[in-house]
This record gives structure tokens, C-alpha cells and sequence, in this order.
């Protein structure tokens, strides 16, 4: 009977890894198609018009983000209480993680708008410095999202 439970328990954390594996794949493919689409648009030249294309940008970040809860937990992100998820995550972390979303953000739309007056080269590289950080920001996110589901699963014995 010990070996029984034994080989159970072994099965079950065989499905755990093979589910977070499975669940790690979709989320880098999700990141991956986010940032190249977010390196895409931002690629494209709008002189002036910088701050609102990065507002776009945020709006496919965070459709990203939202994703990649789903992919873990099989539940919408905006199906959370905020005040719950809030405690979950700490104010703190929160907010040092949201001022340097917003510094990115705005950091890029400068370079953008500078980069705009070097022409292809400026566009190339506007657009490798925006897929970066948004493969960045979701890589940080997947990260804690796979630190909650392993939290959440329990221990084979």
C-alpha cells in the first residue's frame, strides 16, 4: 500500500510539472507575440504623436498581463477583487512595480520621439527598446504568476 500511495504521489507531481511546463510554453509564446507586435508598432514613425501611441501600447500590455493570469489560473484577472489581489501582492510592490512601468513608458515615448528624426536606423531601434521592455515587464509578471501557482499546488509527498 505504501508503494501504491507512493507511485500516486509520484504521478500526480508528474502531471503538476508536465501542467506547469504546458502552462510555461503558452505564456513565453504569449510574451514573445506581445512584445514583437509592441516592437512592430512602435517601429512605425509618429513624430508628435509619441505619448498616445505608448497609451495604446499600455492598453496591449495589459491584455498581456491579463493573459498570462488566465493561462495560470483559468480565471479573468478582472474576476479578482482588487483590494484582495492589492493584499496579495503587497502596496509596496505594487507601487514600485507601477512607477517603473509608468518610467519605462514615458522613457520610451522619448526615445521614440528622438529616434524618429534618425529615420529607419532611429525606427529599428525605437522598436527593439520597446519589445525588450515589454518582454521584460511580462517575463517579471510570468514569473510571479508561476511563484502563485506553485504556491497554490500542492506538494507531492
Amino acid at each position: 500500500m505504501n508503494a501504491t500511495l507512493k507511485t500516486s504521489a509520484i504521478v500526480a507531481g508528474d502531471n503538476i510539472v508536465s501542467s506547469l511546463g504546458k502552462k510555461r510554453l503558452e505564456v513565453a509564446l504569449a510574451i514573445a507575440t506581445c512584445a514583437i507586435g509592441s516592437g512592430g508598432a512602435s517601429a512605425a514613425p509618429t513624430p508628435g504623436i509619441e505619448v498616445p501611441k505608448q497609451v495604446v501600447l499600455t492598453a496591449s500590455d495589459i491584455a498581456m498581463y491579463t493573459s498570462i493570469w488566465k493561462i495560470y489560473f483559468q480565471e479573468d484577472l478582472s474576476d479578482k477583487n482588487v483590494i484582495e489581489m492589492l493584499a496579495e501582492l503587497g502596496l509596496v510592490t505594487v507601487a514600485a512595480a507601477g512607477t517603473a512601468y509608468v518610467v519605462s513608458k514615458v522613457s520610451t515615448a522619448v526615445l521614440c520621439e528622438i529616434t524618429d528624426w534618425l529615420g529607419p536606423m532611429g525606427w529599428a531601434v525605437g522598436a527593439a527598446i520597446a519589445g525588450s521592455l515589454t518582454g521584460l515587464f511580462g517575463a517579471a509578471w510570468a514569473v510571479y504568476c508561476d511563484y502563485l501557482f506553485c504556491q497554490k499546488q500542492p506538494q507531492p509527498v
